[in-house]
């Protein structure tokens, strides 16, 4: 054998090590290696479970509806103790409807879930009052799958395959269509006869299509923006503000994306004011519907919006740029996006959220082709990484993949029930930043138990250890460790501190709860 055919031997089979692990490089992203993308969400049993948000918020007398997320075998029988006398029950489908009580206050009734195999009960407080998404909105969105493709059809399919999936028996409410369904640019007239604005052909029945969704038992969200043109060229609410709330009120609308766009040609006043002006303006229309619409406000973090989104009516702001669109480097867009948005811990509550952008693992389109999409890029472990940052940071838990396309695995990161408990917990506070460094980063999440959720994410390129002591999380004293992606508690409880060692790119959550010893 000659030297020149063993060189040959030799890079043929370098070029299949290669092939095999597959580059994954997107931008300055590098190659990465081959994981095995491990299933650690445990199947749900046949016994009902009953999960979703513990806390609910409505206003006096508005429109309300409400499906019970619950796991388990279906058929499954389902009460609702202490119920409003406003609000009636489907004891077949769990979906809760009728009209918030005409009584500031809180409101406790007992949801029950049965079946062959069991019951579980659970409370929920409904609380009458003036504040909405009194934990993260949770859901779906069409821009990262379908951008102006998206059509009537494809919202009817995204409720479908919610429920079908299961991905509503966790919580999952919100079908959210995002831009392009309304008038482009060049294809006037954009209003009718009255100023209401018109939809383009693809959303020949955009009501129908609302009370599709409601009929599942789900929310629907919309999307324009206050300038004169959306992101993508289609007609905005400028000088329509009223107008167009009112239609988004009479279709049956509970979710208002408000995207800055084209605003910047049209913004008066200075500093903060030019920013605020027309999130308030909007705001204020949306509290005088007779429909409660929850609003995000996507204007990219500007002027520390995060400090003041609260106070001109936002229950949620983008505190970033696209997620979709940020520069990758050693590591996935989605790192730095999370570590911007996790500096900004101490400005949200109850019904005022950072939101980081969506969630976009499974089968996701591509910003810059808008194309149908393809399969995610992140391995295994950074999506755990992903979903885990996205939960202990209270962030809205909106997904933007494809909803024909939900395989087990993306299933398992979305759906598991403990981890989401994290993102919905009833206290409302944020995980903070414990410690950071290029390699390593720790968040914490105070829960309304008393209970701590930590990740301990690793963000270096090979397998680390990773400890955190008692002492940086304020705790002491023999914890029990709650493992949440594999739902199991450790054989041990720990004291003082907390090792472990995380692969590439990975994450441990867990949740500590103190044990007494006495």
């Amino acid at each position: 054998m000659t030297r020149l055919t063993i060189l040959a031997i030799i890079f043929w089979g370098l070029s299949l090590f290669v092939g095999e692990i597959g580059t994954g490089a997107e931008g300055n992203e590098k190659a990465k290696p081959v994981e095995a993308k491990i299933i650690l969400t445990p199947k749900p049993g046949p016994k009902p479970r009953i999960n979703g948000p513990k806390v609910y918020g409505v206003r006096m007398g508005h429109p309300f509806i409400y499906r019970i997320p619950a796991t388990g075998k279906r058929p499954m029988k389902f009460k609702a103790e202490n119920l409003p006398s406003s609000m009636s029950l489907d004891a077949k489908t769990g979906i809760i409807t009728g009209k918030g009580p005409k009584k500031y206050g809180d409101h406790i009734i007992t949801l029950i879930a049965e079946n062959q195999f069991g019951r579980d009960s659970r409370s929920l407080k409904i609380v009458v009052g003036e504040t909405l998404a009194l934990t993260p909105p949770m859901g779906w969105n069409s821009w990262y799958i379908h951008y102006y493709l998206v059509n009537e059809q494809h919202m009817h399919q995204a409720a479908e395959a919610m429920v079908a999936s299961g991905m509503a028996d966790y919580g999952y409410m919100y079908v959210n269509i995002d831009d392009c369904w309304m008038k482009k640019r060049d294809n006037e007239p954009y209003r009718d006869q009255n100023g209401a604005v018109l939809t383009n052909k693809k959303f020949p029945d955009i009501k129908g299509m609302v009370d599709y969704i409601h009929s599942k038992g789900l929310k629907a969200g919309i999307y324009t923006s206050p300038g004169p043109w959306t992101c993508a060229g289609y007609v905005g609410s400028y000088q329509h503000e009223v107008k167009d709330a009112q239609k988004f009120a009479e279709w049956g609308f509970d979710f208002l994306k408000y995207d800055w766009c084209s605003y910047t040609s049209v913004a008066s006043g200075e500093g903060l004011e030019r920013l605020q002006i027309p999130y308030r303006l909007m705001a204020d229309i949306l509290m005088m519907l007779d429909r409660d619409i929850v609003f995000n406000l996507c204007q990219y973090g500007m002027g520390e919006v995060w400090k003041w989104g609260g106070e001109v009516g936002g229950n949620c702001w983008r505190t970033t740029g696209d997620l979709g669109l940020a520069k990758k480097t050693q590591l996935p867009g989605f790192y730095h996006i999370g570590l911007a948005n996790a500096r900004h811990w101490e400005y949200a509550k109850c019904g005022q959220w950072n939101d980081p952008d969506y969630i976009l693992i499974g089968w996701v389109g591509d910003a810059h082709e808008q194309s149908e999409g393809h399969a995610t890029t992140l391995t295994g472990n950074e999506q755990y990484s992903y979903m885990s940052m996205w939960c202990l940071m209270a962030a809205p838990l909106i997904f933007s993949g494809d909803m024909a396309k939900l395989d087990d695995f993306t299933l398992n990161i979305l759906c598991n029930a403990e981890v989401i408990e994290v993102d919905q917990d009833p206290l409302g506070q944020q995980g903070k930043i414990i410690s950071q460094t290029d390699e390593q980063l720790v968040l914490a999440k105070k829960m309304e138990d008393g209970s701590l959720a930590v990740g301990l994410f690793n963000l270096s390129e090979k397998q680390s250890s990773i400890t955190v002591n008692w002492s940086d999380l304020g705790i002491n004293g023999l914890q029990r460790v709650r493992d949440l992606w594999r739902q199991r508690d450790e054989k041990k409880p720990h004291n003082d501190k907390y090792q472990i060692f995380i692969p590439r790119h990975g994450v441990k959550l867990i949740r500590l709860f103190p044990i007494d010893s006495k």
